[in-house]
Formats: C-alpha cells, sequence, structure tokens
C-alpha cells in the first residue's frame, strides 16, 4: 500500500486556510479517479422503498425458478459457502475459503463470540484482546458482525473503551468479527462471475466507492454542515443518527468530518460506475483469488486500496469482505444510472445466478430447500435488529 497519497492540511502549514482546505479535499478521495460535481445529485429512485424497487426483479426472478424448475437455485451458486452466500453467510467461512497466495490479499482479521450471562462482557472482552493479539491486529480496527448485510453494524473502533462498547451492545450469542483497518481512502466493489467448466471468469460490475465529508468553517454546527450540503441535506437521515453527539458541535475552519465510515450505498457512501475502468491485469487478479476457492463461482470483493492505477493492474489491494450469491452489482447505485439500465443490470446477474444454479445442480450439487432458507433469513434478520449502530 502506498502511503504517499495520505495528505491531510498539515503537509502544507504555510498554505492559506482556503488553501489546506483545498488541499484537504483533494485529499479525501486520494488515490481514487476525480469525483466529477454530478455526484452530487441523486436519482430519483435512488433511495427508494427496497419493497417497491425490488418487486419487478422478485417477479424476474420467479420466471427464472420456473424456467430453471427450481426457486432456490440461488443457493446452488457456489457450493462450498452455505446458502452459497445469499443469506446468513459467516463471513469468517466465506474468507476462509481462500487459499494459498490469494489469502495474503484478505486484511488480517478474528472472530469472537459474544458470550451472554453474568460475567459474559468481561469474558468478551478478554477473548477479542486475545483473539487480537492473536491475528495481529492493534488498534483502530473495524467491528462487525459476522452475519450481516448491507454494512449492519460496522463501526470503527480507535480504543479500548470503543471496543468496550460496542461488545456491550453487540447481541448475546452473536459472533462478531474484528478486522485490521486498511486506512486508505480507495474502496471498490468488484462483481465476479465464471461458469462450471470456464478456466477463466469475467468481472461484469465495478463500483467505485466516495466516502462524503463536510468541511467545517468555524462558524456552523455538524447539523447545519450537514444540512447544507448539496447531497448530504437531501438524505440527512443517513448521517444526523450517526453523528447525533456531535450535531450541536461548531466545526473548525477546515476541518473534515467523513460522514460515512461503511461503504455501503444504503449507509450513504457514494457509488460511481467504473465498468469502463475494468482491465485484463485487474480480472485476471481475481480469477486468481477465486479460483483459489473451491466451487465458488460468483459474488462481490469489497475491496480496498491507495492507488487505483495500482488496482487497476491487479495489485496493492485488500479484501476485506466477500459476498456470494447474496452481492450485488452496485454499480446501479450511480445516480446517473437509469432506471432502465439498473433493471437490465440486476436481471443480467441474476440470470448468471440461476443458470450458474442449474449447472451446479446437473453437476449433482443440490440446493437449499425453501423450508430451510426461510429459516436462516429469519435468523439473520434477528440478529440485524439488535446489532450496534452503523458508522
Amino acid at each position: 500500500m502506498s502511503n504517499s497519497l495520505k495528505l491531510n492540511s498539515q503537509d502544507t502549514p504555510s498554505a492559506p486556510v482556503s488553501q489546506q482546505v483545498t488541499a484537504s479535499q483533494a485529499a479525501a478521495h486520494a488515490g481514487m479517479p476525480a469525483l466529477d460535481a454530478s455526484a452530487d445529485k441523486i436519482s430519483w429512485f435512488e433511495f427508494a422503498p427496497a419493497h417497491l424497487f425490488y418487486t419487478p426483479i422478485a417477479l424476474y426472478c420467479g420466471w427464472l425458478s420456473l424456467r430453471h424448475m427450481g426457486p432456490t437455485l440461488l443457493t446452488n451458486c457456489n457450493p462450498s459457502l452455505p446458502y452459497s452466500g445469499l443469506v446468513g453467510e459467516s463471513k469468517h467461512t466465506v474468507l476462509g475459503e481462500l487459499k494459498g497466495e490469494a489469502r495474503e490479499s484478505v486484511a488480517n482479521y478474528a472472530r469472537c463470540l459474544r458470550w451472554g450471562g453474568a460475567g459474559g462482557l468481561q469474558k468478551t472482552i478478554a477473548e477479542a484482546q486475545c483473539a487480537m493479539k492473536g491475528a495481529g491486529l492493534s488498534l483502530p480496527i473495524v467491528a462487525k458482525p459476522d452475519i450481516g448485510m448491507r454494512g449492519a453494524g460496522v463501526q470503527l473502533v480507535k480504543s479500548d473503551a470503543e471496543l468496550a462498547a460496542y461488545i456491550k451492545s453487540f447481541p448475546a450469542g452473536g459472533n462478531f468479527l474484528l478486522q485490521a483497518l486498511v486506512n486508505e481512502e480507495g474502496e471498490a466493489g468488484v462483481f465476479y462471475v465464471r461458469y462450471p467448466g470456464e478456466k477463466k471468469g469475467r468481472i461484469i460490475s465495478l463500483t467505485l466507492k466516495y466516502f462524503p465529508r463536510v468541511w467545517g468553517d468555524g462558524k456552523r454546527t455538524l447539523r447545519d454542515l450537514i444540512m447544507a450540503d448539496k447531497r448530504a441535506g437531501q438524505v440527512p437521515h443517513l448521517y444526523l443518527e450517526r453523528h447525533k453527539t456531535r450535531l450541536n458541535e461548531i466545526i473548525p475552519q477546515g476541518e473534515g468530518i467523513r460522514l460515512a465510515f461503511a461503504g455501503n450505498h444504503c449507509r450513504g457512501t457514494i457509488f460511481r460506475n467504473g465498468n469502463d475502468q475494468i482491465t485484463e491485469a485487474m480480472t485476471a487478479a481475481f480469477d486468481k483469488i477465486a479460483t483459489s476457492m473451491d466451487e465458488f463461482y460468483v459474488g462481490r470483493f469489497d475491496v480496498r486500496f491507495g492507488d487505483f492505477e495500482a488496482f487497476q493492474q491487479g495489485s496493492g489491494f485488500k479484501i476485506i469482505e466477500i459476498n456470494g450469491a447474496g452481492g450485488e452489482a452496485t454499480h446501479i447505485w450511480d445516480s446517473r444510472t437509469t432506471l432502465r439500465q439498473a433493471y437490465s443490470t440486476l436481471m443480467r446477474q441474476f440470470s448468471h445466478l440461476y443458470a450458474i444454479g442449474a449447472a451446479n445442480r446437473r453437476r449433482g450439487f443440490k440446493p437449499t430447500s425453501l423450508k430451510d432458507l426461510i429459516k436462516v433469513w429469519w435468523h439473520e434478520k434477528l440478529l440485524t435488529k439488535n446489532y450496534p449502530t452503523t458508522h
């Protein structure tokens, strides 16, 4: 990872305040392609209720189920993963499928159980500290649920007190991960597809993720800055609760406040379509990673990096999460995407999922029963409802 791109206003102490702010703002997305002004816009369906937006896709999946004679074929895409990574899968288990050199691409992590009952909190804290030491982790770290989607329960933990607070708020009986912080601005979602029998796969979606910030002027409160921001002011509910302890604080001149930490669109991160920047070298790198996993054919790799050009050459990145069949070609949440383009992308994605599931069925693999699928989905839903607040 390159450190040459980590700049802040202290790197230019002799510059006027206005120039310092500009330099800090430029460094906010260091190592990433420039973010154009259209990123301030929000498409009319971008934050539409999920049950409305996904209804046409659900109907299309119903048709695919009839066509391929299997309503749960989605759970047959990646036979080595629990439920093919569609729902309820353990992040620890999925990351553990990486073998050989591919494991070096993963940010270090450790899994911990949240013990309940008398003394459960202290026992969990002690085991978490031991697990961190064993995995070579040191603060700051990222804490996240082992089972969960869309960034639920993800927090940046910077101190022992914050670690204890996270564990205290985590539901007893659940597992959580502690992962090394990849302290870089670059993040991307790489959606990969390979059919059984194919030696090489393809990247069908590249999503570039940008973390929004507001900049202090020494006069306005954080609440005022969020409401005045061209984009954040349109969806303030995504940020106000998360920063409720600082909303009335006047932010000093030039200080940047990062509004979102988790790289999820529904948590307020800005997504941009990077499909035209996919390279053969990038594809080859993810081919190598994907094929190191037994019977893995489709899913999204979430990665962080400090140099986009190096990432395009297939190097200098760390995997922070792997999503199987439940992943999404998230470039559709670029505000420039039309509704027709979004649905077309999702329909192609699900066509791949069902076709791969059917191919694996012909190879002797069996999809999960509908009863078991509903059971595990409900279990994840109950867990997610009790997770800590997402940062």
